[in-house]
């Protein structure tokens, strides 16, 4: 079964609005610098050919071709292709070796040709089961032995943890939402609610677990991308000062492995190598 138009199309209006170029700067700050500290542990030493899949306006592959690699952006959506390219023209020495509208179902590169693939977006953006795993079926396709695999969810809680901490839970529907998103991790916004996230697929820890194993990889890493600490409302004072930040990072760090946290963060990482 392939994603519904239905969905694609409230995926589309949630990210045309144009809300994802500043995220990762702003409210999405921390998610953005554990992501780029788990890399950085797995990444290769030399230079490597990276596919980030779904890499948006290019947050993660800009300052990873900064760094020296060679990085293709693959998005579906137009918009970000050309804020991506804009900001690789920009910046001096973050040309991207592409950038291109394309779907994780079906990469354009040939096999065994990548060294690191990410998918930091697209396992929470098809909400089919089987649309993710032909999504992994297609990084194991395109990625050399031994190539690199990082791949980020939506914990199944998220939603009960915003709505606890925003206030959101006192709205009935965002209630059903929550209920939902318990039941079978398909989170619906039939409102659209701009605070409220669009069309998605919530994973529990150990699905995430299975379908990175099912497709193929071998798992080296399953870990907290925030911890807890993603849900705290003053993360601006933790992050902008050099000592209170290195607390910060040092704490997520010490339970990032722990089982019975790990949904307790708002995003995972599952880290996976092919075989």
């Amino acid at each position: 079964m392939e994603r519904s138009n239905h969905d694609s199309c409230e995926m589309a209006a949630h990210y045309e609005a144009g809300i994802e170029e500043q995220r990762l700067t702003t409210w999405g700050r921390l998610e953005f610098v554990r992501t780029m500290e788990v890399l950085h542990r797995y990444l290769p030493r030399s230079a490597a050919v990276i596919a980030d899949v779904g890499g948006g306006p290019g947050a993660y592959a800009l300052p990873l071709a900064a760094e020296g690699h060679r990085v293709h952006l693959l998005d579906p959506m137009s918009l970000h292709i050309e804020q991506a390219q804009t900001a690789s023209s920009a910046v001096k020495d973050a040309n991207l070796a592409s950038a291109n509208i394309g779907d994780a179902r079906d990469l354009p590169w040939p096999d065994e040709t990548i060294d690191v693939a990410l998918l930091l977006g697209p396992l929470y953006h098809l909400t089919a089961s089987e649309d993710r795993l032909r999504a992994l079926a297609e990084a194991r396709r395109v990625l050399r032995p031994g190539g690199l695999l990082a791949v980020a969810a939506i914990s199944r809680f998220a939603s009960t943890y915003d709505g606890l901490g925003r206030g959101f839970l006192v709205e009935p529907d965002f209630r059903t939402i929550v209920e939902r998103d318990l039941r079978d991790g398909q989170h619906r916004n039939p409102g659209r609610h701009p605070d409220w996230f669009t069309s998605a697929y919530f994973h529990h820890p150990t699905e995430l677990f299975d379908e990175v194993r099912l497709g193929g990889f071998d798992l080296d890493a399953l870990l907290a991308v925030e911890g807890p600490a993603g849900w705290i409302g003053n993360l601006d004072w933790w992050l902008d000062d050099e000592d209170r930040r290195e607390i910060l990072l040092a704490t997520i760090r010490q339970v990032e492995r722990e089982p019975s946290l790990l949904g307790a963060s708002p995003h995972l990482l599952a880290v996976g190598h092919k075989p």
